[in-house]
């Protein structure tokens, strides 16, 4: 019974892995990306200069231009520049009607900024797969709960994993292999089983509702306002009628909510000039490990009076927020977004690694099949190069898109969209055209070499006048990534040599 168990669960690990892998990879890799993702936009927005301007200074700028542009509108917004992004913002509206523009920070003008889908591509792409609608998100999930099943069900089937983490025989073939893949698996083994419960966690109410359809009769705002409880501060009385009034002084306020809530992210004000104004002042996403996206504190904006904020968490409400924090990174900085970002390659490594093993361990046997088989293989191979060549090649060619394509031209973003799954078609197409290990060294060539090359473009493209320390950060990775898919073009195009146990060896050689 043992036996067959394990033999169920070798199957559900080659077989599955096989059908999910394809997609986690490009959600691992996407999803390390998306790591720093901030940064990437700065990059993909060369036209935003470097600043030291401290938070009240900030602030004063956008309300200098929003005085002059927009005196009538009912809702002001400033976005403060941080450590990961220098981008200072004024605007008008709400979320979905406002207007917003980017403003020098030097003179308070509108500073011209190119369109482009940026940084937050990859973060888009990690949870939906860029489907539409909710598809992606159920897709994603149920990728997340295959990658569950692979890993326990490799936990099990490898009972001495933690013996052969410590085994790696280089230069071995097939056998190398297998050591790199269950290294690499035992190695992050709490970090895969982290990340992967979390991401499902995430929407916790989109795949499991039924809770929230009993409670609260389907109403998702119903659900999400039973989590928080009474505001910290008790609702102050305001004016039945509003008058004409001038706005307090910001400073201290923000001053005040610096030292309750940490760093600042933006300010919004409700009614300004009037007697009813209202401030808001949010934290900045990531200050703790809880994950925290709106809220923040709330004044009076003539008497600078708080009126409530910030909140505490229930018990319940923390734990989820707790559990998703630790999926997004936004906390200790870049010391851990560099240990999420190596943990990601790896992880993808070891996905890439297990799908060459398919693919690997079964070419032999698809020889001696039938057309169908030899044909389903071959097209087994060309994804296995689409998905991982062809994907990081995508991924560069995104960035270079974003610095050739005409600054001023119509829907760029969507031209930088096009350019990206442009290429991952094109790499498929080589892939089934050209014989497997020419397609794995030229595409690996072709982005190890993009990728070295992206210091020259921006070069060549942009005022480096402009630049940004965290420009030169993206740059510098590229180019290490870069080098890495030169090695791995390299090793695919030596000589692989099938060792044969010797014991078999005899065998074969009693029978020739």
């Amino acid at each position: 019974m043992k036996q067959t168990i394990t033999q169920s669960l070798a199957w559900l690990h080659t077989w599955g892995g096989l059908i999910v892998g394809w997609l986690l990879f490009a959600i691992f890799l996407t999803g390390s990306l998306a790591v720093f993702d901030q940064e990437i936009d700065n990059w993909m927005h060369p036209e935003l200069p470097a600043h030291h301007l401290t938070d009240e200074q900030a602030v004063e700028r956008g309300m200098s231009y929003l005085r002059q542009h927009s005196p009538d509108a009912k809702q002001w917004g400033v976005s403060l520049p941080y450590d990961r992004s220098p981008e200072l913002r004024a605007s008008t509206g709400g979320r979905r009607d406002g207007v917003s523009v980017t403003l020098d920070p030097n003179t308070g003008e509108v500073l011209p900024v190119r369109e482009s889908a940026g940084g937050r591509f990859f973060f888009l792409f990690h949870f939906t797969l860029f489907m539409p609608g909710m598809l992606g998100i159920y897709v994603v999930g149920a990728l997340a709960m295959g990658m569950l099943a692979a890993l326990i069900s490799g936990i099990v089937i490898h009972k001495k994993f933690f013996k052969e983490f410590f085994t790696f025989r280089p230069a071995k073939g097939q056998r190398s292999w297998l050591d790199a893949h269950n290294a690499s698996a035992v190695l992050l083994l709490p970090f895969h089983l982290m990340i992967t419960y979390s991401g499902l966690a995430i929407f916790l109410v989109i795949y499991m509702p039924a809770a929230m359809d009993a409670l609260f009769d389907g109403s998702r705002d119903a659900f999400f306002k039973a989590q928080d409880p009474a505001p910290a501060v008790v609702e102050a009385k305001r004016p039945a009628q509003a008058e004409p009034a001038p706005l307090v002084a910001i400073g201290p306020l923000l001053a005040k909510a610096r030292d309750v809530m940490g760093p600042l992210s933006g300010v919004s004000i409700t009614n300004p000039g009037m007697s009813n104004a209202e401030i808001q002042i949010r934290p900045i996403l990531g200050n703790r490990i809880a994950l925290i996206k709106g809220g923040g504190m709330r004044f009076d904006g003539v008497t600078g009076e708080q009126l409530s904020g910030p909140t505490e968490m229930r018990a319940s409400v923390l734990t989820h927020r707790v559990i998703s924090g630790m999926h997004f990174a936004q906390f200790g900085g870049y010391p851990m977004r560099w240990v999420y970002f190596i943990c990601g390659l790896i992880s993808s490594a070891m996905i890439a690694t297990g799908l060459v093993l398919f693919t690997v361990k079964r070419r032999r046997k698809y020889a001696n099949e039938g057309r169908v088989a030899q044909v389903l293989y071959r097209v087994i191979e060309a994804v296995n190069v689409t998905v991982m060549a062809g994907l990081s090649l995508a991924c560069i060619a995104y960035l270079w898109g974003n610095h050739l394509l005409p600054v001023g031209m119509a829907e760029r973003p969507d031209a930088e969209l096009t350019v990206f799954f442009g290429v991952w078609a094109l790499t498929l197409v080589h892939a089934l055209l050209r014989p497997r290990m020419h397609a794995w060294r030229e595409q690996l060539g072709l982005a190890g070499v993009m990728c070295l090359s992206l210091p020259l473009v921006s070069l060549l493209t942009v005022d480096h006048s402009w630049a940004l320390h965290s420009r030169m950060g993206v740059e510098l990775t590229t180019m290490a990534l870069g080098g890495v898919l030169l090695w791995a073009c390299w090793k695919v195009s030596q000589p692989q040599v099938e060792r044969v146990p010797r014991k078999k060896a005899t065998v074969l050689a009693e029978v020739n």
